[in-house]
């Protein structure tokens, strides 16, 4: 699987997440702190990797900044792409079941390494439901893309 990632910060958990994902056979676009020479501003490359998503250049998104929220946040304004910040396995499974989400949000401030490996267990492992309510919420959300000016 393709994974565009990005990060704001060179941070320890940055660093280790792509390696692993690398780890898991998955090919790696990073983006942000993790390239060098690229914009690290949280806005620029959490847009970058969501757009990777969108444009159909990665399957999924890795997007990370000190509390994942501005990541979450501009990751989201792009249409098509369904980021959740995610603090635990639970939240992570949950975002992948309910919320079909292909866009991962993580705080570089509170994520460990034995926490990232739980949260990326539990992401790769999620499947999206096949429930109608569940599918219905998420349609229903993809045509809010088209409500924006």
């Amino acid at each position: 699987m393709r994974i565009a990632v990005s990060s704001d910060m060179d941070e320890p958990v940055a660093r280790l997440l792509a390696e692993e994902l690398r780890r898991r056979g998955h090919e790696v676009l990073p983006h942000g702190a993790l390239r060098p020479g690229a914009d690290s501003r949280w806005a620029h490359c959490s847009e970058h990797a969501a757009r990777d998503v969108a444009d159909g250049r990665a399957d999924q998104a890795v997007v990370c900044c000190w509390t994942g929220t501005g990541a979450s946040i501009a990751a989201n304004k792009v249409p098509g792409v369904r980021a959740a910040l995610c603090a635990d396995a639970y939240t992570a499974d949950g975002a992948r079941r309910w919320n079909d989400a292909n866009v991962l949000a993580l705080s570089l401030r509170l994520t460990s390494g034995p926490l990232l490996t739980e949260i990326l267990d539990a992401w790769f492992a999620g499947t999206p439901s096949e429930d109608a309510e569940d599918r219905e919420n998420v349609t229903r959300v993809a045509r809010l893309d088209g409500d924006r000016p």
